[in-house]
């Protein structure tokens, strides 16, 4: 309902597109993936790279056309090129000493996370992984991170998660800032560039083709020599509105067909795009107003953005729990991003908000994990979850601040035969499609309380 989307985009209409162009896979082992994404829920989400140095947005300060929304101090800087030359070089002084991705994934599974999703690569091009096919990575010579035990960032992180048996999703962007095939030097728009190609593919085919092959390469090393991998997350999807003309065919399809030859089941989300290989959708720091009858996820910051802030405040446990409910109970999964600092750690204030946050799932887990949509999925301040394959239906109440009742009334209009609430099977009744519960109002606060169902 609109009281749970007031942090976020209330004017989100983008549900009847999506599904619209929606094409549900026909390969099995795909659609068994699907099914096991939509159990997962709860996804740990993170954006790394050198930008975090400064407490900055990633990628997006570099294209010259991005400067109206994209704010920034350049007054250290005596030009725009200056200041992205200084971007560029923050390879040189990246070195998060403190960085361990064991604890990264303790954290994650402590607090009930279900998979990993990573930026192994955003706009700017800067690779988080020891790529055969570029420099600009974490593991060359001119970046001082480059001796330490854990700098394959993406193969510690990857095992580190899997061992806490956790799924992987790598975000991968199409689009490469730093590549001379994508962003070539001399041509008509390098001296002013947008988020596209500097030049005309379809005039320079030959250029084209050396980024197409180069992002194939890219793709298809994560995908043979990272270990298993359970979804390609691609970012930059969409062509830029004043560019039309600038194509920019990787021939997906072909890459995504010889990636799951390495990953068998492999799901693929390129993002905004549509067709066959947007096997689930990506609302971004928003929610549907309502359930949206194919897979989903929302990617929603922890914070302000999705990338490193040092004056960063934090969503609280109830906020975070609220939003997940919301989120679930329409049938999506909440892909919940955390930025880790420039040092390698994890911001401690956001780590509090997970801790809280964890704790609720640890006790009500139950109501999310597992679950599809449920009739009426929202009313009031109830939302509903149901586990098929236990036959069990869940009625979650989202409380206002200080709201604790004696009694509650639920608008259900399936058999129940039993309810259990905080740990204790109760008494109820059932007349006019309303379960009517009363208590002795000693029970423990929190951020929201979980009825359990049974038909």
């Amino acid at each position: 309902m609109a009281e749970e989307l007031d942090i976020f985009n209330e004017d989100y209409n983008h549900s009847y597109s999506e599904e619209k162009n929606y094409v549900k896979p026909t390969d099995p082992l795909v659609l068994d993936k699907l099914e096991w994404f939509m159990d997962q829920k709860l996804g740990f989400m993170m954006h790394w790279g050198p930008y975090s140095e400064w407490g900055f947005i990633e990628s997006w300060a570099l294209p010259d056309e991005d400067t109206s929304w994209v704010k920034f101090d350049l007054a250290p800087f005596a030009s725009r090129e200056e200041f992205k030359k200084a971007y560029v070089d923050l390879n040189k002084t990246f070195n998060p000493v403190w960085f361990n991705p064991e604890s990264w994934a303790e954290l994650a599974e402590n607090t009930g996370f279900k998979y990993l999703l990573f930026t192994t690569k955003h706009h700017d091009g800067f690779c988080m992984w020891d790529t055969a096919y570029t420099d600009y990575k974490i593991t060359s010579p001119d970046c001082p991170f480059h001796t330490h035990k854990y700098a394959d960032v993406c193969k510690n992180l990857f095992e580190a998660f899997r061992n806490h048996n956790m799924g992987i999703a790598a975000y991968f962007s199409k689009a490469d800032w730093h590549s001379p095939y994508y962003w070539a030097p001399g041509m008509e728009r390098s001296a002013w560039t947008d988020r596209n190609p500097t030049y005309d593919t379809e005039k320079y085919p030959w250029l084209w083709e050396q980024f197409v092959q180069f992002t194939k390469n890219q793709i298809l090393e994560l995908m043979t020599k990272y270990g298993k991998i359970d979804s390609l997350w691609l970012d930059a999807g969409q062509v830029c509105p004043n560019n039309p003309k600038v194509k920019q065919d990787i021939r997906l399809s072909e890459i995504v067909a010889e990636a799951r030859k390495y990953q068998p089941g492999l799901l693929c989300a390129d993002r905004t795009v549509g067709g066959e290989n947007e096997n689930y959708v990506t609302p971004e720091q928003t929610v549907p107003p309502k359930p949206l009858r194919i897979p989903w996820e929302s990617c929603v910051t922890l914070g302000h953005s999705f990338s490193f802030g040092y004056d960063d405040e934090y969503k609280s446990p109830k906020t975070l729990v609220r939003l997940l409910v919301d989120i679930v109970a329409k049938g999506g999964n909440l892909a919940l991003n955390i930025a880790p600092r420039p040092d390698g750690k994890l911001p401690t204030k956001g780590v509090q908000s997970l801790i809280g946050f964890g704790k609720w799932l640890s006790k009500n887990g139950d109501a999310i994990y597992n679950t599809r949509v449920c009739v009426p999925y929202r009313t009031g301040k109830y939302a509903y979850t149901q586990n098929l394959k236990t036959n069990t239906y869940y009625a979650i109440y989202l409380p206002d601040e200080n709201d604790k009742p004696n009694s509650f009334e639920i608008p259900f209009n399936k058999h129940v035969s039993s309810i259990t609430f905080n740990g204790k099977k109760v008494d109820f009744t059932h007349k006019d499609n309303i379960i009517k519960i009363d208590t002795d109002g000693n029970y423990p606060e929190e951020e929201a309380y979980v009825f359990t169902m049974t038909h």
